[in-house]
C-alpha cells in the first residue's frame, strides 16, 4: 500500500499516512480536528537506465555520446567490409593469370 503525505492548512502539521488506492482522502486533522487536511503531491523520481531505451529518450550529453560511439562502430564495420571486398577483387585476376599459365 502506498504512503501519502498530508498537510493541514490550519495548524501546518504535515504527516505521512499509509492507505490503499481505493480509500478516501483524509479530511480531518488529527491535531486541531479541523476539516482543512489536504494531500501533498510530490513528483516521482524515475530514471531510465540501460541499453533498452532510445537515445532520444534522454536529452543529456551522455545519451548523445553513446549515439556517436555506435555510429563510429558502424562506420568501422563498413570500412572493414569494403577492405575485404577489395582484397577479393584484387586476388581474382591473379588466380585467372595463374590458370592461363598452367594451360
Amino acid at each position: 500500500m502506498p504512503v501519502y503525505t498530508y498537510r493541514c492548512e490550519s495548524c501546518g502539521i504535515q504527516f505521512d499516512y499509509q492507505q490503499s488506492f481505493n480509500a478516501a482522502n483524509l479530511t480531518v486533522c488529527p491535531e486541531c480536528e479541523e476539516e482543512s487536511l489536504h494531500r501533498v503531491y510530490r513528483p516521482v523520481g524515475i530514471v531510465f537506465k540501460g541499453s533498452g531505451f532510445y537515445a532520444t529518450d534522454n536529452r543529456s550529453p551522455s545519451g548523445q555520446q553513446s549515439e556517436r560511439s555506435s555510429k563510429d562502430e558502424s562506420s568501422k564495420t563498413e570500412t572493414k567490409t569494403e577492405a575485404k571486398q577489395e582484397k577479393k577483387k584484387s586476388s581474382e585476376p591473379a588466380k585467372k593469370e595463374s590458370k592461363k599459365a598452367a594451360d
